[in-house]
């Protein structure tokens, strides 16, 4: 009887250590799995991330305009006005893996050295054409997104910019870049007047 009053106590302690080893191994099992499991959601989410942030198709469309052109622009400051012409070149070039294309335009317009530089690329999160524009002849920056319409074969967009000859600080145009072939290519510009209708204000016709 002094033996398993003796023992006893000691055996009730090693069971309590048995339970409390079992619940650190569960959670060192459970922390396991969960780093585990975090993994897995953090490769499927990079790959996600690197999937949307990959050029595919929409932009592999914009190949065309790649390379050096003479171009030649048409500008009509209200419907029926006689079109202003000038000449420049402009270069395109991919940038950052193939992701934008980049253009850098150089002419003259009302006698002046005229340069200009714009990007264009798609967006694959938001499954739009996405198209920026600056100028040596005003501090804005115009902006306008679109899609590639399948009929037409061209890339129709919206967008605005604030217009130093009116004052307007978001003047709404569209345009349609349409990318004929390996040789040439048409950008059309519209707008509309003071009575909201809309006109062709601008053509730029590019040739190899």
């Amino acid at each position: 009887q002094n033996m398993v009053q003796l023992y006893y106590p000691f055996e009730e302690e090693v069971r309590k250590m048995k339970k409390v080893l079992l619940g650190v191994f569960c959670l060192a099992a459970l922390l396991v799995i969960a780093r585990a499991q975090d993994k897995d959601q953090e490769k499927a989410m990079m790959a996600k991330v690197i999937e949307a942030g990959s050029p595919g198709e929409a932009q592999a469309r914009l190949k065309g305009l790649e390379g050096a052109w003479k171009a030649e622009t048409k500008m009509w400051m209200k419907p029926g006005d006689k079109a202003a012409t000038s000449s420049g070149t402009s270069q395109f070039s991919w940038i950052l893996a193939g992701r934008f294309l980049k253009q850098d335009f150089v002419g003259d317009w009302a006698g002046q050295k005229f340069e200009g530089l714009g990007y264009l690329g798609y967006d694959n999160v938001r499954k739009e054409y996405v198209n920026t524009w600056m100028d040596s002849m005003s501090t804005s920056l115009a902006t306008s997104t679109g899609q590639f319409d399948e009929a037409s074969a061209a890339i129709k967009e919206e967008g605005s910019f604030s217009c130093p000859m009116t004052g307007d600080k978001n003047k709404w145009f569209r345009s349609v870049w349409k990318i004929g072939g390996k040789d040439s290519h048409t950008y059309e510009m519209y707008t509309k007047d003071e009575k909201d209708k809309e006109f062709k204000s601008m053509e730029i016709i590019y040739k190899r």
